[in-house]
């Protein structure tokens, strides 16, 4: 077996040291190993097929409606928004709807700016140009893109020291469609740039139902009552994770051979992976644990709460806390953080009087 001739991985301690690699979580909104952002089968191609921001749908359309009755390329788009939620499937929804074609880099991908401006010489007229993670961009590469969005030029250096000069090239009109989960890291002159920025939010369980429904239809899984609402429950109201999800209860349905998934099946498989009913991970209740059983509550500094889950400081502020906190599991105080009642209730456990809700413990 080819297994056999496999040689021995080495492990380095280096390979978890970033804390954003999130890769070995189900419930990581980062993509997973070779996992593509959003499967092709999945993903809608039109406006009206996207479920969810309904807001940000109608002013995306009007905006897309008055480009095509001025008939020119629409100003340029900035999606801004955690990450999973949609931000790559708008911009292939608008160069769709646009019909026109789209390129996709990022900005990690653009080392200089002659990389970004071998790319926008090379555009045609109307053409979307899709630039994810663009706060990334080297200093020089934004420099370059204040000038081709604006003016719809690029300045090219020919030759060095003394001798060298700049050569304006004339770009065709474009549009650009930058994605961040980032925004405050954006230059305000880049910002400055863009004509339509759109927000997007976390989705509410209803429109996770919805979303996780079309999807169950497209990979042919027969989903029975409640079973969409169990899987949108542990999706973080993230489309990405609530797809993740899927497609293992996908697997759970064909190993046990089972002809329609229920709530009960969604249970099962999920808690294989160790999801509960509230979408937190083995991870997440860890944390939860070191606070309430360790420190009976809190409040706990960050680096003994990281050292009692064995995970770096850095994990558990970036990856975990933010779920934690935003679902009201956790509060971060000027002393560490602190379980709240919900926290305690979710482990199954009581409080000792004013413990978790006594404000002066707060600060």
């Amino acid at each position: 077996m080819a297994i056999a001739n496999m040689e021995p991985m080495e492990y380095s301690g280096a390979d978890n040291l970033d804390a954003r690699d999130e890769s070995l979580r189900m419930v990581s909104a980062v993509p997973v190993g070779n996992e593509p952002v959003s499967d092709e089968e999945l993903r809608p191609h039109v406006l009206e097929g996207f479920i969810g921001q309904p807001r940000l749908k109608a002013q995306l359309q009007l905006f897309l409606d008055a480009a095509r009755k001025r008939d020119v390329a629409p100003d340029h788009i900035l999606m801004a928004g955690p990450p999973g939620l949609g931000k790559t499937t708008l911009a292939m929804i608008v160069a769709n709807e646009l019909g026109v074609p789209i390129r996709v880099t990022s900005g990690p991908a653009i080392q200089h700016a002659g990389d970004l401006a071998s790319i926008l010489s090379s555009l045609d007229v109307g053409e979307v140009l899709f630039i994810d993670e663009i706060h990334r961009l080297p200093r020089a590469a934004e420099e370059l893109l204040y000038i081709a969005m604006e003016d719809f030029r690029v300045d090219v250096m020919v030759g060095k020291g003394p001798g060298a000069s700049s050569i304006p090239l004339t770009l065709p009109r474009f549009t650009v469609i930058g994605a961040t989960t980032r925004e405050g890291m954006l230059p305000s002159p880049l910002r400055a740039r863009f004509g339509f920025t759109a927000h997007l939010d976390f989705y509410p369980h209803e429109e996770l139902e919805k979303l996780i429904e079309r999807s169950a239809s497209v990979l042919g899984l027969p989903l029975e009552d409640q079973a969409a609402r169990q899987l949108s429950l542990r999706s973080r109201g993230t489309p990405r994770i609530a797809n993740r999800l899927l497609r293992r209860v996908r697997d759970w349905a064909i190993v046990h051979d089972l002809d329609s998934v229920g709530a009960d099946d969604v249970k099962d498989a999920l808690a294989l992976y160790q999801i509960d009913s509230e979408g937190l991970d083995r991870l997440d209740i860890a944390v939860l644990n070191a606070i309430v059983r360790q420190f009976n509550g809190g409040p706990v500094g960050l680096n003994n709460l990281s050292a009692m889950v064995g995970e770096e400081a850095e994990t558990v502020e970036t990856v975990c806390e933010p779920y934690l906190v935003r679902e009201g599991f956790l509060i971060r105080t000027p002393k560490g953080r602190l379980a709240t009642a919900k926290a305690w209730e979710h482990l199954g456990l009581k409080p000792d009087d004013g413990t978790p809700d006594d404000v002066s413990k707060l600060f």
